[in-house]
């Protein structure tokens, strides 16, 4: 049994920030984490992180980055949740500095910005293509300067949840159990509050360029215990996997000037986004890119070309030293030389756990920051570089929210809810170890995967995602089939793998089921029946509670304080 004030799970960018946060208010706080912390998902991000420093443009304003990233998210996101990010940022990247992150710098020795997609202005603060890697590095060292206390290779299994029969008002986040992966042995963490901030569920889908630990399993914990996930329908498929691997080449080679081109070298955007070409929105660019290929302008397996041969040599070896690599050693490729083959995959989950803009979720004691939370400053459609900027703006709030709850809510946890929820970890385990196996769990997992690539991509329908939830459903009741191969519980890959899939094979059906009801077109959801975007009836989140039959679909309106909804041209 381990004990302290705050127990953030996660050791990313987000969960990492809000550590520092609340050890800087004296709090007791531990990170428990799958990974290492700079093993985390975080150190992929590539391009950068948005701040409104005015280095490239001084006519760039936190309110110009306000009112981009809302007209960028198709007006979902909600604008106080925006303002409050934009605003913070310019001093978060700062901070960030002064804590040592090696950013490119300006000849003048500023903060180096370039240009994302849909900006407005180039507002982007990076280091070379490797910022998520430098970012997540200083954090780790801030953790380690405050003593923060971290438990790694730890899969968590329940989220502890004290309740009263008798008083349902009382019912508190306390703690987790997990499984410590290299003993091969249960453990209870008790907490005062607890901050969920394991990242996205991008595996989930196949053809993802998301890290394998990224399941969503932080956000199926939380939806099984009665917290509500916000938005999930809106999934991001970011406009350049490498083909094949799928394998993120970032935005900023589009920054740094590169071009995308069909099988007729054609430079195709002009049709979509005439204005800002290569640089509009992922969700236009990821539609674009999707039709150029379905309409037989792509080459033959599905890709089209991302051209940086013009940009030169010294360029391409000083912004993108990593996109090359990438390119040569997993295509094959040079991009000096020639240009990298592309196609759109999954990126990013703007939904997750409901929570306001200090990460507070309607079950008291638990906080959510970073992919695995719903602020909604992303609403339909993420701007790139602003989800770098999340993570250290709400995991800070998150963080200073948290260690505030846990001062003045100090109480000692029920030992009986943790033993029976120990208890019940025990028996789930031995269950999937007795009797004979009647199904594969990486069938399951790959027929999943295939379901979601093929019928809620890019573009949907209504005939597609029934298929998808009949799929989906199917696989749920095919699940209890499914039994261990390996009986211990050191390192027992296939176990966590199992677990995962049952979180998985949840988060699919809340996916699946919000697309199909939102019968509308917006951001990155894209219904073909349903080509225009419906302000009157679908200008509202969805909410998702967990039922024993299944998602129960709510809706809360979208918080509009300036920026009426308006045509998005780009």
């Amino acid at each position: 049994m381990y004990t302290h004030q705050i127990l953030v799970v996660g050791g990313g960018l987000a969960g990492c920030r809000a550590a520092v946060a609340a050890a800087d208010l004296g709090a007791n706080v531990a990170i428990l984490s799958r990974v290492h912390p700079v093993r985390s998902h975080s150190g992929a991000a590539q391009g950068g992180i948005n701040g409104a420093l005015g280095t490239a443009d001084p006519k760039d304003s936190p309110e110009a980055h306000t009112y981009f990233t809302i007209k960028g998210s198709d007006f979902l996101a909600d604008q106080d949740a925006v303002q409050t990010m934009c605003q913070e940022a310019p001093s978060r990247i700062i901070e960030m500095e002064h804590w040592g992150a090696p950013f490119s710098r300006m000849e003048d020795g500023r903060i180096a910005q370039r240009p994302f997609g849909g900006a407005g202005f180039p507002r982007t603060c990076f280091s070379a293509d490797k910022t998520g890697h430098v970012l997540m590095h200083t954090l780790f060292e801030q953790c380690l300067k405050r003593q923060v206390q971290v438990y790694e290779e730890r899969h968590i299994l329940s989220l502890v949840v004290d309740q009263d029969p008798k008083n349902p008002a009382a019912r508190r986040a306390r703690g987790v159990i997990a499984l410590h992966m290299t003993e091969g042995k249960l453990e209870s963490y008790r907490a005062d509050a607890v901050i969920m901030a394991t990242g996205g569920a991008g595996r989930i889908y196949r053809k993802t360029t998301n890290a394998h630990v990224n399941t969503g399993i932080g956000m199926a914990l939380a939806y099984w215990k009665g917290a509500p996930l916000e938005d999930m329908e809106f999934v991001q498929f970011h406009p350049t996997g490498l083909f094949g691997t799928n394998i993120l080449i970032s935005e900023g080679a589009r920054a740094e000037g590169g071009y995308l081109k069909n099988k007729d070298g054609e430079r195709f955007m002009k049709r979509y986004a005439e204005k800002f070409m290569e640089l509009a929105p992922r969700d236009i660019v990821a539609r674009a890119i999707a039709t150029e290929i379905n309409e037989g302008r792509g080459y033959p397996g599905g890709y089209v070309h991302l051209d940086l041969t013009h940009v030169g040599r010294e360029r391409i070896e000083e912004r993108l030293p990593g996109i090359r690599d990438l390119s040569i050693n997993f295509a094959g490729v040079d991009p000096v030389e020639a240009p990298i083959p592309i196609q759109p995959s999954h990126h990013y989950t703007m939904g997750g756990i409901a929570c306001d803009i200090n990460g507070t979720t309607p079950l008291p004691g638990l906080y959510a920051c970073g992919e695995t939370a719903c602020v909604s400053v992303h609403g339909a459609n993420r701007l790139g570089g602003n989800s770098l900027l999340e993570t250290v703006v709400f995991g800070a709030r998150a963080g200073a929210a948290a260690a505030q709850y846990a001062k003045a809510n100090p109480t000692e946890a029920n030992g009986k809810i943790f033993d029976a929820e120990t208890q019940a970890a025990e028996k789930k385990i031995r269950g999937l170890g007795q009797g004979e196996a009647t199904e594969d769990y990486a069938a399951i997992k790959t027929e999943m995967g295939n379901t979601m690539d093929d019928q809620v991509q890019v573009f949907r329908n209504e005939k597609d995602l029934r298929r998808a939830l009949d799929k989906i459903r199917e696989l749920k009741g095919r699940f209890p089939g499914v039994r261990l191969r390996r009986k211990g519980l050191r390192y027992n890959l296939d176990l966590i793998h199992i677990l995962e899939l049952e979180a998985m094979l949840d988060l699919a059906e809340v996916i699946t089921l919000g697309a199909l009801a939102r019968t509308e077109s917006r951001g990155s959801h894209s219904r073909t029946d349903h080509p225009t975007r419906d302000d009157t009836h679908w200008l509202k989140h969805t909410l998702a509670t967990h039922t024993p039959q299944g998602p129960k679909l709510d809706y809360k309106p979208v918080t509009i304080t300036q920026w009426k909804p308006e045509a998005r041209v780009y």
